[in-house]
């Protein structure tokens, strides 16, 4: 599977955007997807993650309430929407496929990465 993240960019605190994932080379209907973010000299965290069915969603509690993963399946994409943003959500975000159907935020259940799109927040 190789993976697309897209819509990273430059915004002001409390504004929003819409992260993208697309699937290319085959789908991933079948897999788990979460994204990641990791912030400059520090370690990749979890952010959110969706299982195959987009019917059960994992977030992390940094995030909890402004952000939301859905997935469309004919479309094989993943969408991160990122709203009431803050200085401390500036990082680079990435979209990963899981091995499994179901979401989690362990980072070694996913083999699969896109390369990444930029989000900065200015305060």
């Amino acid at each position: 599977v190789q993976l697309q993240a897209s819509g990273g960019g430059l915004v002001q605190a409390g504004g929003s955007l819409r992260l993208s994932c697309a699937a290319s080379g085959r789908t991933f209907s079948n897999n788990g997807v979460g994204w990641f973010r990791q912030a400059p000299g520090k370690e990749r965290d979890f952010v959110a993650a969706i299982d195959w069915s987009g019917g059960s969603t994992t977030y992390a509690n940094s995030i909890q309430g402004r952000f939301t993963i859905s997935r469309d399946k004919p479309k094989n994409t993943v969408y991160l929407q990122m709203n009431n943003l803050k200085p401390d959500d500036t990082a680079v975000y990435y979209c990963a496929a899981s091995r499994y159907s179901r979401s989690s935020y362990y980072l070694n259940e996913y083999p699969y990465w896109g390369q990444g799109t930029l989000v900065t927040v200015s305060s």
